[in-house]
């Protein structure tokens, strides 16, 4: 592999660079017209514009990155995450033109990417699922029989979907009601498919995956766990590994778990099985992920590992660089995803970053697609950085990821850092007894 092309933006354009640059491999970056002067965009071999802002005409437009990779050379293409990352018929494109796609194959992406399959594919491998509609839930109706059935709370959740999108709770046949049909016309407008299905609700959970990766000799391994529980509309804001909250049993179990389901669908690259966890540590599948996380440099501080260059290296056919045994974790870690955005409403809040300043601590690495002067635009999710903490242990990196938020300086726009440092002297965060429901506290109870 000579020439990878970068079919992203921001900070994980920036991120898959460096790796790139590392091991000597030339770059393409692809860019819209709102992304030409983001800092990333210079860094690499070579840069092309792909189009207007919206990602439908850029970003998301099949034609446009191909004919870039056939224009530049390049012989694979790393999606990223969101965007093209998860599009099967993108994935066919690519190996129809000759090219490599660093990531799983089309065939699970199309079996994983659709929740309702997803789920039965699980329960015939022997993962735990969560009790829920066995397909899709074709009207309210129907919806509320099997709500009935298993007991309200449900999660109304549309099978194509992701990021939070099509999917609510609902604590009654009331509101199960009125939310199916406006859920189904956001999820046939954000993923092209109205189906949805339905799964009991875990309150008081814990939002855990596990890395998993696989390669093309049949080699499956996993890299331990993260925990994702701290979200705002289903959406995560911390990661942090080790999980404050799984035994050692569980974790064991989980573990196992995420590597017999990687291996039932003959997984390779890298992916995620993401779980739920109640009160007594009982998981259940939630979804996979056929790609590389948002929350990956987690893991990556934990093992001492580069997951870009083992994606890299498992597309160009190479084997797993390491057996399970060989691959452990120390200390802790943290994520931190800062976004352009109202910390008490979670609105985005586009605009330019006048002062964007902070000061270099060891063991503090700053993933980031803008620099000061630029402008987050209204096009694209807000995240403007992620900010990851390691140290020997949790207290620690805690105390670290205070003292560093205390010299962030952003200007010109709204950020979350208000939020992280509440929960940063959150008594509930400091000890780890959290669930999923941190942020639906309201802020004077959350001590």
């Amino acid at each position: 592999m000579k020439k990878v092309l970068i079919a992203n933006r921001g900070e994980i354009a920036d991120r898959i660079l460096r790796t790139c640059e590392r091991l000597g491999i030339q770059t393409v970056v692809i860019y819209s017209e709102a992304d030409k002067d983001l800092p990333y965009v210079n860094k690499a071999t070579e840069s092309v514009y792909i189009g207007a802002p919206p990602a439908q005409k850029s970003y998301m437009n099949h034609e446009a990155v191909l004919k870039a990779a056939k224009d530049a050379g390049a012989d694979a293409i790393h999606p990223g995450y969101g965007f093209l990352s998860e599009n099967a018929g993108f994935v066919n494109e690519v190996e129809n033109r000759g090219l490599t796609f660093i990531g799983p194959d089309a065939k699970t992406i199309a079996l994983m990417g659709d929740k309702v399959k997803a789920r039965q594919t699980m329960s015939a491998a022997g993962v735990p699922v969560v009790p829920g509609s066995d397909g899709a839930v074709k009207n309210a109706d129907d919806a509320c029989v099997i709500a009935a059935s298993i007991g309200y709370p449900v999660m109304l959740k549309a099978s194509a979907g992701g990021g939070g999108i099509g999917m609510q709770r609902c604590s009654n046949e009331q509101q199960l009601v009125k939310a199916f049909a406006s859920n189904q016309a956001r999820a046939k407008a954000y993923f092209g498919s109205s189906e949805m299905f339905i799964e009991k609700a875990i309150d008081n959970g814990r939002h855990i995956e596990i890395q998993i990766f696989g390669d093309s000799k049949g080699n499956i391994v996993h890299l331990f766990e993260r925990d994702c529980s701290v979200q705002r509309r289903n959406q995560k804001v911390i990661e942090e590994s080790p999980s404050p909250f799984l035994s050692d049993k569980t974790r064991k179990a989980m573990t196992e778990a995420a590597v017999k389901a990687a291996e039932y669908v003959n997984y390779k690259n890298a992916g995620t099985i993401e779980f739920i966890v109640d009160e007594n540590e009982q998981f259940y599948f939630l979804e996979m992920n056929t790609r590389l996380q948002v929350e990956h440099p987690v893991t990556e501080h934990q093992t001492g590992l580069d997951l870009v260059e083992w994606q890299i290296r498992v597309a160009d056919g190479e084997a797993l660089p390491l057996s399970q045994s060989d691959i452990n974790y120390n200390g802790h870690s943290m994520e931190f995803r800062l976004y352009a955005e109202d910390p008490e409403t979670y609105l985005p809040s586009p605009g330019p970053l006048s002062t964007f300043t902070y000061r270099e601590m060891e063991g503090v690495r700053i993933d980031k697609g803008y620099s000061e002067g630029n402008s987050v635009t209204p096009f694209y999710d807000p995240m403007i950085a992620k900010i990851i903490v390691s140290d020997s242990n949790r207290a620690r990196v805690i105390e670290k990821a205070d003292a560093f938020f205390n010299t962030f300086k952003v200007e010109g726009i709204k950020t979350n850092i208000p939020l992280f440092q509440r929960l940063l002297e959150s008594g509930e965060f400091k000890d780890g007894n959290y669930t999923t429901q941190i942020l639906n506290k309201k802020k004077e109870r959350l001590s």
